[in-house]
C-alpha cells in the first residue's frame, strides 16, 4: 500500500457528529427559513470535510445472479469485501458503507484512493486466478475528491460523492477506474497518466480522467 504521504483517515478526528444532530438542524432550518443561511453554515462547519472517495461497483452480477442463484451473489460480495477491506486499509482508508455489491471508502487525498482502486483490482485479479471462471470477480472504481458531508461515519452527501458514484457504477467498465477533475487534478503531475473523458448523462457533460498506468516505482512499505 502507498505510505508515507499523508496521515490515514482514521488519524484525522474520529468524533463522528451524528445522524441526530443533523436531524435537529434541518428541523430548524425548516421551521425558521429565514435562518436557513446561518444554518447551512453550522452544517457545513460540524459534518463537512475535503476528503477522496471510492466508489467500488462489482460487475455482472445481475447474470450471475439470474445463472447461479443469490447464495452465489452473496459469496461473490463476500469476496470482494475480503479482497477490496484490506486493500482500503492498507492504504490509509476508511470503509463508510456497503449496500449490496457496492462499497463506498473515504481517504485523505486521491492518491491514497487511487492506490487502493489499484490494490482492490490486483486481489480481484489474484483471486480469479485460483478460482473457477463463474467466480470470477471483476469491478468498476470511481474516484472523487472535495468537500463532502459526513454523517455518522456511514453515509456521505455532497457533489464529488455523487459523481464518484456516477463514474464507478454506471460509467466506468469492467476493471477501470475514473477520477472526477478535483480528483485528478490533485493527483502529483507526472506521476499517473490518465486520459480525458467526456460522458452525457442525464443530459449533462460529465467530464472525468481514466487510469491507465502510474509512471514510478511503489514506495516499500514502512518497516517501522
Amino acid at each position: 500500500p502507498w505510505m508515507g504521504l499523508a496521515m490515514s483517515i482514521d488519524q484525522q478526528p474520529s468524533e463522528a457528529p451524528s445522524r441526530e444532530l443533523l436531524k435537529q438542524l434541518l428541523s430548524e432550518r425548516n421551521q425558521y427559513p429565514e435562518r436557513a443561511a446561518a444554518i447551512d453554515a453550522k452544517v457545513f462547519a460540524i459534518f463537512s470535510r475535503k476528503i477522496a472517495i471510492l466508489a467500488l461497483d462489482m460487475c455482472g452480477f445481475s447474470r450471475a445472479t439470474e445463472e447461479h442463484g443469490i447464495v452465489h451473489f452473496l459469496a461473490m460480495i463476500h469476496q470482494m469485501e475480503q479482497a477490496a477491506v484490506p486493500a482500503i486499509t492498507g492504504n490509509g482508508g476508511q470503509v463508510i458503507k456497503q449496500e449490496a455489491d457496492n462499497l463506498f471508502a473515504i481517504f485523505v487525498d486521491p492518491v491514497h484512493a487511487l492506490e487502493a482502486a489499484l490494490d482492490i483490482f490486483r486481489a480481484f485479479n489474484a483471486m480469479n486466478a485460483v478460482r473457477p471462471d463463474e467466480r470470477d470477480i471483476f469491478g468498476s472504481i470511481g474516484i472523487g475528491f472535495g468537500n463532502t458531508l459526513i454523517i455518522d461515519d456511514h453515509d456521505l452527501f455532497g457533489y464529488e460523492m455523487n459523481a464518484a458514484c456516477k463514474l464507478g457504477e454506471d460509467l466506468a467498465k469492467k476493471m477501470e477506474i475514473l477520477l472526477t477533475p478535483a480528483a485528478y487534478e490533485a493527483l502529483p503531475e507526472g506521476h499517473y497518466q490518465c486520459v480525458r473523458e467526456e460522458f452525457l448523462a442525464g443530459g449533462i457533460d460529465l467530464q472525468s480522467y481514466r487510469f491507465e498506468k502510474s509512471w514510478f516505482p511503489r514506495p516499500r512499505r514502512s518497516s517501522a
